[in-house]
């Protein structure tokens, strides 16, 4: 059996199923014998880059596994698959409603929209522009979206609906802070190949680069001056702020090295975390409709039903594209191992096999969806984006990470 409209909305009316779990096995698309590179943190005690492992019950007993793409990151690729079909002008989903962050730097336009910033339509990005001259946090429009409740949502569903189904948090908000969870969990996790690892020191690997040119350029002060003058414009600043001084302070007949302008090559040294062997990789969904139950929409049951479906008909679409697109990362190419196994809750025990929609079947689901929300709720989504002029303070702030 596929998921279809009247599986959703059947789960999202009071007494549905609580979610739709869904179990892929990947692997390492270079075979058994490659390595995949986990997602890194920073330590908080040393500040170094670390993997994030941990023990996990797998197929009867316990085993140490390594965290390689979070629910965080998961959610991202979702946004990031929609903001891409959208792009494209698909005509289903360009019509969900939006919030959009324009900035102008440098002659150039820069936009972001919720499904993008990290906070989503509480971003603190939105929150500091405005809209026709007006701050935006003293529209009517996004006042009523942050007032929302799960009582009545319907003012953030009409103005960011991605918001209800991968969660936002007004954090910084002194009183009625909205705290809407994710009602999508995913993340892949790696079964460590060695289980007697020691994961306080994961082996590091090699690196090197070489310069044709020569493995080491050193130039004296004044050239090193000229050519980041020269590159000013291009350089993070943090690089410029660093090279510049230390240029000036050079005296004459001394001369330092140019690596901080690509120029000249790296000796071999392990100074980079190494690939993990794993036996098993597998990516793990949860999409619930339990979650989505606990909201209201100003309408009667059918119709706050009926507005649940579209976000869950817009989750699976989210779903069906970033699983259609399995990249992650440099070092982490992997392809799946087999079918994914779904199955829908039936509560106290059942489950029911199932099947995820494609995408042009999860495109269907949401048509649908879209059609019972108006005929049941009046809902009328065209494509309304919250236009936000940026605020030029933010981009004037901003620093670029450097890779130096």
């Amino acid at each position: 059996m596929t998921v279809d409209y009247s599986t959703i909305l059947a789960a999202v009316s009071a007494g549905g199923s609580s979610a739709l779990s869904s179990v892929t096995l990947l692997r390492a698309a270079a075979g058994a014998q490659a390595t995949v590179t986990p997602a890194k943190y920073v330590s908080a005690r040393s500040k170094e880059s670390v993997y994030l492992y941990d023990t996990r019950y797998i197929d009867g007993e316990p085993l140490r596994t390594v965290l390689i793409d979070s629910s965080q990151s998961q959610a991202n690729r979702i946004e990031q698959a929609l903001t891409d079909a959208i792009t494209d002008g698909h005509p289903l989903l360009r019509r969900i409603p939006r919030v959009r962050v324009t900035y102008s730097r440098e002659g150039q336009t820069e936009e972001y929209t919720d499904l993008t910033l990290p906070h989503r339509a509480f971003d603190g990005h939105i929150r500091a522009g405005t809209v026709d001259g007006i701050p935006t946090t003293q529209t009517q429009i996004y006042r009523a979206a942050r007032n929302a409740s799960p009582a009545n949502a319907r003012p953030l569903f009409n103005l960011s609906p991605i918001s209800l189904v991968l969660g936002a948090w007004d954090s910084s908000r002194r009183a009625r802070q909205g705290r809407w969870p994710s009602a999508v969990t995913s993340e892949i996790v790696g079964v460590l190949a060695d289980q007697q690892l020691d994961v306080r020191n994961t082996p590091r690997k090699g690196g090197a680069r070489i310069d044709p040119v020569g493995m080491s350029v050193q130039l004296p002060g004044h050239a090193l001056a000229e050519l980041a003058h020269a590159q000013r414009g291009e350089l993070s600043s943090t690089t410029y702020s660093k090279l510049a001084p230390s240029a000036q302070r050079l005296k004459p007949g001394e001369v330092e090295s140019a690596s901080s302008l690509g120029l000249g090559g790296i000796p071999p040294a392990l100074d980079t975390l190494s690939g993990i062997a794993c036996s098993t990789i597998i990516r793990s969904r949860v999409l619930s409709f339990a979650t989505f139950r606990q909201i209201r929409f100003g309408a009667d049951a059918q119709g706050d039903a009926a507005c649940r479906a579209v976000l869950a008909a817009l989750a699976l679409n989210g779903i069906a594209r970033a699983d259609a697109e399995l990249y992650l990362r440099a070092y982490c190419h992997l392809v799946e191992a087999g079918p994914s196994v779904t199955e829908l809750d039936l509560r106290a025990g059942e489950t029911q096999a199932v099947v995820l929609p494609s995408i042009e079947e999860a495109d269907a689901i949401l048509e649908e969806a879209f059609a019972g929300a108006k005929e049941h709720a009046g809902v009328d989504w065209n494509g309304q984006i919250l236009e936000v002029r940026g605020n030029p303070v933010v981009i004037e702030g901003r620093v670029d990470e450097s890779a130096d």
